[in-house]
This record gives C-alpha cells, sequence and structure tokens, in this order.
C-alpha cells in the first residue's frame, strides 16, 4: 500500500527554509513512529534536511549525478521512486516535499494528515492540487501540545484519509514517466 503522510499548519504551510515551520516534538515523534519500516519517497529538498535516513529511501533528484547516502537510491520519476519502493515489500510513504505530494497524489491509498492549529510563516505550500474532499476520513484525533517557538498551546489533529480507487502503478508507468 502506498500513503503519504504530512503536517499542514491552519494557512497551509508546510514548510520553513527546509524545515518545518513550527516546533512541535511529539508531532515529529508522531511522524517518525507513522514511517517507522517503511520505504520512502522524498524530494531532493526535503531529504537533504533530514539528519538520518533510513534505508529504501528514494530520493527523487533530476541531477544524475547527484550521490545518496548508503542504502538510498536516487530516482528520477515519482513513478520510477513508486515501483522500486513497491518492489521492497515495506509499505511505502511519501513524506515530501510539496511537489512530490502533487505527483504522487492519485497513487496512494492512504493520506496520514496532521493539522496544526494556527498560522505559520512559511515558504513552501501544501499543494492546491490536492484535494481531500472525496476520501474518507478513517480516522481523527486530537492533541493539545506546547509549540515551543511561540510557547503556545496548539492543537493538532491527527487524520488520517483513504482513496476509494488510487491509480495503479506498472512496470509500464515506470518506462513511460518522464526519466
Amino acid at each position: 500500500m502506498i500513503s503519504a503522510i504530512a503536517a499542514v499548519a491552519g494557512n497551509g504551510m508546510l514548510g520553513l527554509e527546509g524545515w518545518l515551520p513550527w516546533d512541535i516534538p511529539e508531532e515529529l515523534a508522531y511522524f517518525e513512529q507513522t514511517v517507522a519500516g517503511a520505504a520512502l519517497l522524498v524530494g531532493r529538498m526535503t531529504y537533504e534536511s533530514m539528519e538520518s535516513v533510513p534505508v529504501d529511501t528514494f530520493v527523487l533528484s533530476r541531477d544524475s549525478d547527484y550521490v545518496v547516502r548508503a542504502g538510498c537510491t536516487r530516482v528520477s520519476s515519482v513513478a520510477s521512486g513508486l515501483i522500486q519502493a513497491v518492489a521492497t515489500g515495506k509499505p511505502v510513504f511519501v513524506i515530501g516535499g510539496a511537489s512530490v505530494y502533487a505527483a504522487a497524489w492519485p497513487y496512494c491509498r492512504r493520506f496520514y494528515l496532521t493539522r496544526i492549529g494556527m498560522d505559520c510563516a512559511g515558504d513552501t505550500l501544501f499543494p492546491e492540487s490536492v484535494h481531500l474532499a472525496d476520501w474518507k476520513v478513517l480516522s481523527e484525533r486530537k492533541e493539545t501540545y506546547l509549540e515551543r517557538r511561540s510557547n503556545m498551546p496548539v492543537v493538532c489533529r491527527f487524520m488520517q484519509y483513504e482513496q476509494a480507487n488510487p491509480l495503479r502503478l506498472s512496470v509500464d508507468h515506470c518506462l513511460t514517466a518522464h526519466e
């Protein structure tokens, strides 16, 4: 199964200077726990912001000379990365950035979205092309945490959505994808 995971501020912000626009350790721990043991598809900029990168991380980069860490694989298209991630036999998570979410969206069965209950300054918005209106809400839970930059309590809504009929990947997708 292919899933995506993201956290988005109330004003749609997803990132700030290559990282998160908030500092909520519990939300980051939720992300890490959710993707533990999975194969990951990640854009180059998000990958470069990660201190620790697990094996079976597929890094999207058009630069054929781009060198990734041991255990990771550079891929030149979302379709190719998803096919290779699925081939690991592990659960697959798309973890960003914005353009990767937009391209991978049709293939995802599940979407784990944390809605951060505050507006944040940022430089990266969650893609408008990703619509959840037709997705079924499987679960929702709310927690209040301390956001450490503002020292204010913030409500985090941990949502899990499911898409009824995601597109299926095939080897043909990989061969015809823009490489």
